[in-house]
């Protein structure tokens, strides 16, 4: 099975609620390169695919530390939920590599090869910006939307004292954010 049927085929299982039917026709539609894009420009998963092949993974290691953690600290989130923002942490990377090149020193010998170039055409932020394309099509709960705001963690831009609250408050954004770095790190790795 190919990562986007294993993703479809996740998501529906899964993700039910009003407008996801339309977000899921919107991902396969020629308006995005979802199931095409890479997962970065140089780093994890940097290849055609890649975009789709880190939501799975991410998808896999949130079910995995739930698994781990639920009995020990009460965590409770639905299916539904875990679905979703792991799966749809990152749609606002949709449509913003472009296909490029770089030189690169091989056996000291310069060398072009191809890489991805980052053109984002709708500047919103990274996590801010995949809540609200996700909010065009469904409604997110309080704990969903704050989870994919905060997916970066201490890793993002973002005010450190803001992520401490919103992982003190939304126990599934720290989660979401552990499952991000060892999806990121330890699965996928540099390349």
């Amino acid at each position: 099975m190919s990562a986007k049927e294993r993703f479809i085929e996740v998501y529906k299982q899964h993700i039910h609620r009003e407008g996801a039917d339309k977000f899921l026709e919107y991902l396969q539609s020629n308006a995005s390169d979802f199931f095409e894009a890479p997962a970065s420009t140089r780093f994890h998963l940097s290849h055609k695919g890649g975009l789709c092949e880190h939501s799975l993974n991410v998808y896999d290691c949130l079910v995995s530390y739930l698994n781990r953690v639920n009995n020990t600290y009460g965590l409770q989130f639905s299916e539904e939920s875990i679905a979703l923002v792991s799966l749809l942490h990152d749609v606002c990377k949709i449509n913003v590599y472009r296909p490029g090149t770089r030189n690169v020193k091989r056996d000291g010998k310069w060398e072009t090869v191809d890489t991805f170039e980052f053109d984002d055409q709708l500047p919103y932020g990274h996590g801010e910006k995949s809540v609200y394309i996700l909010s065009g099509y469904m409604r997110l709960t309080r704990e969903e939307a704050f989870a994919i705001r905060y997916h970066m963690g201490f890793a993002g831009t973002e005010d450190e004292r803001n992520v401490g609250k919103a992982f003190e408050m939304f126990p599934l954004a720290f989660a979401l954010s552990v499952a991000d770095m060892e999806a990121t790190y330890f699965v996928e790795g540099k390349q």
